[in-house]
């Protein structure tokens, strides 16, 4: 009867999660807003300076700026507009899905300070004289786009057009004025100009007591909507200069989507096939968690009314990779315990424990990675930093503790007792339970291997690819982005294959030339286009305009001013030292401080590895490269600390340590024992990063080539470089006492269970 009702219980849950999930996930998914970089819009981020002199920029003058542009924003008729006041007197407006970005871009900036004058230029009348929300569009009689106005005081206009009208003609009119730039010429110098300012200048004949009033000319409906809203939002208090902006056309962000799902559904289900493959019922369990996983991370992200980016796509499907970790560490015990002979019940109950204290020391230190790269960046990297936390959070939900309920469920049933083969175990690598084989002493795959005593190659290559890395630096250098120095980023696509010298004639031709052009795609239908100045908002607008004739398309453009530039590059490697700084403080607390020591040379290694290959290879390094290199900071040290937690647990089982050689035997014996998770834990997150790569969109390209070698270099420096280099350490300490005593050793080290 426990038989049959714990395997009920299983098929209860799962029947629990289906209903679950099938009926509310299209929901919840269609609720998930999408960032520009997937539906199209722009991001601009203002620096707000003063619009006259003696004028002071305060945290009052920056909301109100701030509540103006929503204003604006309101008028466009955009869901969910995103604007965020920043330090340094800065405001960061994205819109997503906006269709006529050059419009809208104008309309946030633009400057409409409204007035009557007479002929010699006085101010009769101004915008503090309409009614809130008093200017509204309208047609005329004759079916013209007009502006219709309401003043607070008919007795004011009175009193003003009576004065006009008593004036000899040709001096009897009042002057409409729509001031969209700074300081106001006279009114004899613009009549005589092609009148940006001037709007209509009617003759009073009479007094006109009304307060209401008509402002027509040549406008297009859209012109009379656009001009109501920014009268109605008022004057802007400041001048908005813009630093930084982005944009991202309609059909780029469709594309992008839609190859990014498509490379993280062939990831995801790669993994899937390995696990089942290799883990046998485990990995049946694993994917349905990896299942229950997916589909929490979206929901806790429609909570928190997040905005999915193209690097957020990419940030839950290698937390699919990072999930599977875990099951990965619990699986791997539970197949140790079983290899000694323990039954399938002992097995499970002793795996799950043994396996969490390198569960939770490894994922806690990739939060902290993310936690610093949410901190320190901007835009599209703060969503993927943010689902990276949400990712770490819930894989403790259903990878430690989902998997235990229903691996355990079916373990406890006594169904698959004396089956080991279900957990992917031939009998023959079972030990009988009377031969007393601890799982310590285990033979492995991998016992020839003396990662000790031929750690001075490996240090060797290593110093050799740093000082070849450190040589191709100083000549190469850093294809740095614009991200990181200044200027503007122009991607463009088209349906036929272009040609560097068609693409050079066309920018050319629109007054915009460049000779740094890169093509790419399969069909080389994707050109780059670079310039080292940061384009003004008129000469996106152009560009953006130009192209959109001769391709059919909008391009994607990025501008980043000099200051934005220092400050990115300046705040990445701020991000890059305290991320560091915080894993080093932290294994050095839970384990020792060789540890720590060894942990953080071996991510310098990495690091500085991947920022060589990027050198050699050319290939741009942006703001992504930066996320990508805090992930693998965060990620690589998962294998050394799962080593560094098999060396501790060997080191307790030794009464005292006399010999360096014998020093050696537990590092090798360590290394040997972990080395399968080692492998399959970044197999997992190589074969989402290699789909990523393979099928994924262009903007994440450089993304996952940092990644892809950052998991390799990582691996390298876990395996044959950090537990070594605690060897050395360690092996120095014992010359000078002449011996460990492994008691002290574990008052130092403290307990295996994590402090929580």
């Amino acid at each position: 009867m426990k038989t049959r009702g714990r395997i009920v219980a299983f098929l209860l849950l799962l029947v629990i999660f289906a209903g679950t999930i099938s009926p509310t996930v299209s929901g919840v998914l269609n609720n998930i807003k999408l960032g520009l970089d997937l539906q199209g819009g722009f991001e601009v981020l203002y620096q707000v300076e003063p619009l006259k002199d003696g004028q002071k920029i305060t945290d009052e003058v920056v909301t109100a700026t701030a509540s103006a542009l929503r204003n604006r924003i309101d008028v466009l008729g955009v869901s969910e507009p995103s604007i965020q006041i920043e330090d340094g007197h800065r405001i960061r407006v994205q819109l997503a899905g906006v269709e006529d970005q050059n419009s809208a871009r104008e309309l946030l900036s633009t400057q409409a300070n409204l007035t009557f004058r007479d002929s010699e230029d006085n101010i009769m009348l101004d915008g503090a004289d309409l009614k809130e929300g008093g200017a509204k569009d309208a047609f005329n009689q004759q079916g013209q786009p007009i502006v219709t106005l309401e003043l607070k005081d008919a007795n004011k206009f009175a009193e003003v057009t009576s004065e006009i009208a008593a004036k000899p003609a040709p001096d009897n009119v009042l002057v409409i004025w729509l001031d969209f730039e700074e300081g106001v010429d006279s009114y004899a110098k613009e009549v005589l100009k092609e009148k940006p300012k001037f709007t209509s200048n009617p003759r009073v004949s009479q007094r006109i007591s009304s307060d209401s009033v008509e402002i027509s000319g040549s406008f297009t409906v859209q012109e009379t909507k656009d001009l109501a809203g920014i009268l109605n939002a008022g004057a802007l208090p400041v001048h908005l200069d813009e630093i930084y902006s982005t944009s991202v056309g309609a059909q780029f962000g469709s594309q992008a989507l839609s190859s990014t799902i498509l490379a993280g559904i062939i990831g995801v289900a790669a993994i899937f096939i390995f696990m089942l493959f290799y883990y046998r019922l485990p990995g049946l369990i694993a994917v349905i968690s990896l299942v229950v996983y997916i589909f929490l991370i979206l929901v806790v992200f429609d909570w928190i009314n997040g905005v999915l980016t193209l690097p957020g796509i990419a940030a839950i499907v290698l937390g699919v990779g990072m999930a599977v970790d875990a099951n990965i560490l619990t699986y791997e015990r539970i197949r140790e315990e079983l290899r000694v002979g323990k039954s399938v019940k002992k097995a499970f109950d002793t795996g799950a424990k043994e396996a969490f204290t390198a569960i939770f020391d490894a994922n806690i230190t990739t939060l902290l990675a993310a936690a610093v790269l949410f901190y320190f960046g901007t835009s599209s990297v703060k969503g993927f930093a943010t689902l990276l936390i949400i990712s770490i959070i819930v894989v403790f939900i259903t990878a430690v503790w989902a998997s235990r309920i229903l691996l355990g469920l079916l373990v406890h049933s006594g169904f698959f007792d004396n089956k080991p083969g279900w957990f992917g175990i031939p009998k023959k690598r079972i030990h009988a339970p009377e031969e007393e084989v601890d799982t310590l002493d285990l033979t492995t795959k991998f016992d020839r291997i003396d990662f000790v005593h031929t750690r001075k190659v490996f240090y060797i290559l290593s110093i050799a690819l740093t000082v070849a890395g450190i040589i191709l630096l100083s000549t190469l250098k850093l294809n740095l982005g614009i991200d990181f120095s200044k200027g503007t980023r122009v991607e463009l696509q088209s349906n036929e294959t272009l040609t560097k010298e068609f693409v050079a004639g066309k920018i050319a031709d629109i007054g915009l030339p460049s000779e740094d052009i890169v093509l790419s795609g399969e069909k080389s239908n994707i050109a780059v286009i670079r310039y080292k100045q940061d384009f003004s908002q008129e000469e996106i607008k152009t560009l953006k305009t130009e192209m959109n004739e001769q391709f059919g398309i909008d391009p994607n453009v990025n501008s980043v001013s000099p200051t934005v530039g220092k400050e990115l590059a300046k705040n990445a490697i701020k991000a890059l030292l305290i991320a560091a700084l915080g894993i080093v403080i932290y294994v050095a607390f839970r384990f020792e401080w060789r540890m720590g020591f060894a942990s953080i040379v071996s991510l310098l290694h990495d690091a500085f590895l991947m920022v060589s290959i990027f050198s050699i290879l050319r290939l741009e390094v942006d703001i992504t490269f930066i996320a990508a290199v805090l992930t693998i900071v965060g990620y690589s040290i998962n294998d050394t600390i799962v080593t560094f937690d098999r060396i501790r647990e060997n080191l307790h089982r030794s009464k005292k340590i006399t010999t360096e050689e014998e020093l050696a035997i537990i590092v090798n014996k360590s290394l040997r024992q972990t080395l399968t998770r080692s492998v399959n834990t970044v197999l997992t997150v190589i074969l989402v990063t290699v789909a990523l790569l393979i099928f994924g969109a262009e903007g994440i390209r450089n993304f996952s080539i940092a990644l892809l070698i950052g998991l390799i270099a990582g691996t390298y420096s876990s395996i044959f470089i950090a537990a070594q280099l605690w060897y050395d350490l360690k092996a120095k300490e014992l010359r000078k006492t002449g011996g460990l005593d492994v008691k002290k050793e574990e008052k130092k080290w403290g307990s295996d269970e994590p402090v929580v």
